[in-house]
């Protein structure tokens, strides 16, 4: 065991404050990832500060017609939150694709997004890992790497991030908010998270002390639908292998709004903008939607073991983009 101190926040300022003041501090929502962390001895931090109780728990309607999701939302709540079920479904689905009851009844939207990878080299501190210590190299590049990276990753890292939710944000075009010693910040959900590049070991866009206060998604385009849909090795309580979130809209038989973005393939919800481009104006047909999606996965480089996932992500997007089509 390996002592900590424990803060519970009476306030936003003073958690970004506490956060501040001591490096290498965590703030504990449901601590669904966190704590397994800390039992495996990948993170240690010395300061957890509590911000379970703070005022930010709640989903409203924007001026606009949008959604603001407070950052301790939990999983369960926002999944069945009736404006999320019936305006922005692809979400609701996302949610109840991920973990299980009992942990989305505790997970929080904030926690979610900040998730760590279920790398096994990550996981296991007596193997090198450079998310976990910078330099020390990725023996998932030669080793076990059938879960992992297929876009976007480089020589240090072939992880994968395991949001559902955050693969759903990624295509709505939701933005992060945060607050943190420089006041109030918005970052787009799709550049939340980071690629790999020469440092893994940085997940996100999040700065030193910066705490996500709640996430906000714009209003749905008319017409559109959306969907989620994700491949795993069993039916529940198990990562993506592949996901995809699609939102489409259709009209006189011709795609007017397409958003598609991976899960299970890239270090982030990958955004999958050349298919979009290749998608708008054109018929809405299934010849249409295989050769945009064949365009976005050109840019693949599966490894030894999950070159499968290339196939695999293309289905699902097919299939996912036909069904929104025929609905339509």
């Amino acid at each position: 065991m390996k002592p900590f101190a424990y803060l519970r926040a009476r306030s936003t300022a003073e958690a970004v404050r506490e956060s501040s003041a001591h490096p290498g501090a965590a703030f504990l929502g449901g601590g669904t990832n966190l704590v397994d962390l800390m039992k495996l001895g990948v993170e240690t931090p010395g300061l957890l500060i509590d911000i379970s109780r703070l005022p930010l728990d709640r989903v409203a309607d924007t001026d606009d017609g949008g959604l603001r999701i407070g950052a301790t939302v939990r999983n369960s709540d926002l999944a069945a939150h009736p404006s999320v079920r019936t305006r922005y479904p692809v979400l609701s689905q996302a949610l109840l694709s991920g973990a299980s009851g009992q942990l989305r009844n505790t997970a929080t939207t904030g926690g979610n997004l900040l998730q760590r990878t279920r790398c096994l080299y990550f996981q296991d501190t007596s193997k090198p890992c450079n998310k976990r210590e910078p330099g020390t190299g990725c023996p998932a590049l030669e080793g076990a790497h059938r879960d992992l990276a297929v876009l976007g990753h480089s020589e240090h890292c072939v992880a994968t991030h395991p949001s559902d939710m955050a693969v759903a944000l990624s295509a709505l075009d939701a933005t992060v908010q945060l607050h943190g010693p420089d006041g109030e910040r918005t970052v787009p959900a799709g550049e939340f998270h980071r690629l790999p590049g020469d440092t893994p070991h940085r997940d996100t866009e999040i700065r030193t002390g910066e705490l996500i206060t709640e996430v906000v998604l714009p209003p749905c385009p008319d017409g559109a639908g959306s969907v989620y849909r994700k491949a795993r090795d069993r039916a529940s309580f198990a990562f993506a292998l592949a996901s995809v979130a699609a939102v489409l809209s259709v009209r006189d038989g011709r795609i007017e709004h397409a958003a598609l973005a991976f899960g299970g393939l890239a270090h982030r919800p990958w955004r999958a903008h050349t298919a979009e481009d290749a998608l708008r104006g054109r018929p809405a047909t299934d010849e249409t939607f295989a050769r945009a999606v064949d365009s976005e996965l050109a840019a693949a480089r599966a490894l030894r073991d999950n070159v499968f996932k290339v196939g695999l992500a293309r289905n699902l997007a097919v299939d996912a983009l036909a069904e929104l089509a025929a609905d339509s």
